[in-house]
């Protein structure tokens, strides 16, 4: 069984394709493809393996030889579903394999915003420590996690993992209901819960029931200084409502991991906002890369090619 890898540069150079080869006869790895290259490096492989390059129908359409697509992640938006199904092409993604690495990564963004950790750095880097009257620098008010109320949008592995680690400082921690399902959950909706909320923060996917959910309505039932994580995908909330928020006090703090264009190639509000004295951490869409969840990927991707080659 041969199998083609066209972006393997999405991994990283430090990863280990090992269990992916021992379980494919031979395997051809490119480090990226376009669209147009896929359609060429695919041409008499059975298994494409891909993180991001776009398989659309009429490059689908263009494979005969080819049985099955490996996903590198749980996203299969850039894969032509009707389309692989229809030419009986099996996608397979792998799912929960960056628990551990986004979980710290969003308690990284809430202790920092919590601690006005941007705003001291910038006052230490611009020389006001060493001009202060007193040992200490006190201009930002911080946040004591202990006692707060965080809300979670999305109780699955992510969002348990999270809520599991902020209890560990003494918050209380409330899921929101279902987006798009309210009426069928005994859950808050988060429209009930976001007065009430001093942190909130969203591990659901993105659809036509989350895009927004967190707008201009929505922030304006706030109490003022609540802070505001994204780790899931942009879009979820209306960035440039969010960032007027933090602008007038709304919002106490941001933090995103996710922007809805990525790479940000024509730039994007919240970026040129890193400049003004915001209480705002933008990461670029790094909370999964630990090695320990990119290795994960691969073992995943490897039971993935054993479970299609028993059915």
């Amino acid at each position: 069984m041969n199998a083609v890898i066209l972006d393997a540069a999405s991994l990283g150079p430090d990863i280990d394709l090992a269990p992916i080869r021992e379980r494919v006869g031979s395997l051809a790895v490119h480090q990226q493809s376009s669209t147009a290259e896929a359609r060429e490096r695919l041409q008499g492989a059975r298994v494409a393996i891909v993180n991001k390059v776009v398989l659309d129908a009429q490059t689908l359409e263009a494979l005969p030889d080819l049985k099955l697509i490996c996903v590198l992640a749980t996203g299969t938006n850039n894969i032509d579903m009707s389309a692989a199904e229809r030419l009986g092409i099996a996608v397979k993604n792998v799912s929960a394999y960056g628990t551990a690495s986004v979980a710290q990564h969003t308690l990284m963004l809430m202790l920092t915003l919590a601690n006005r950790l941007s705003l001291y750095q910038r006052d230490v880097a611009e020389g006001r420590w060493g001009r202060s009257d007193f040992f200490c620098l006190m201009d930002h008010g911080t946040l004591q996690l202990e006692g707060k109320h965080l809300v979670i949008v999305g109780q699955g592995v992510l969002g348990s993992r999270v809520a599991q680690l902020s209890e560990a400082f003494g918050m209380q921690v409330t899921f929101a209901a279902r987006p798009g399902n309210e009426s069928d959950d005994r859950r808050p909706s988060l429209a009930e819960l976001a007065p009430a909320a001093d942190i909130i923060s969203l591990h659901c996917p993105l659809s036509d029931a989350t895009r927004h959910l967190v707008d201009a309505d929505l922030l304006a039932t706030l109490r003022p200084g609540v802070l505001l994580i994204n780790c899931a995908r942009g879009g979820i909330i209306d960035e440039n409502a969010a960032l007027a928020a933090l602008r007038n006090g709304r919002l106490g703090g941001l933090g995103v991991d996710v922007l809805p264009e990525e790479p940000p190639r024509d730039g994007h509000p919240l970026i040129d906002a890193l400049a003004e004295p915001l209480n705002l951490v933008v990461t670029p869409h790094n909370a999964w890369i630990t090695p320990e969840a990119r290795q994960k990927i691969v073992a995943l991707t490897a039971d993935n090619l054993r479970d299609w080659q028993a059915e």
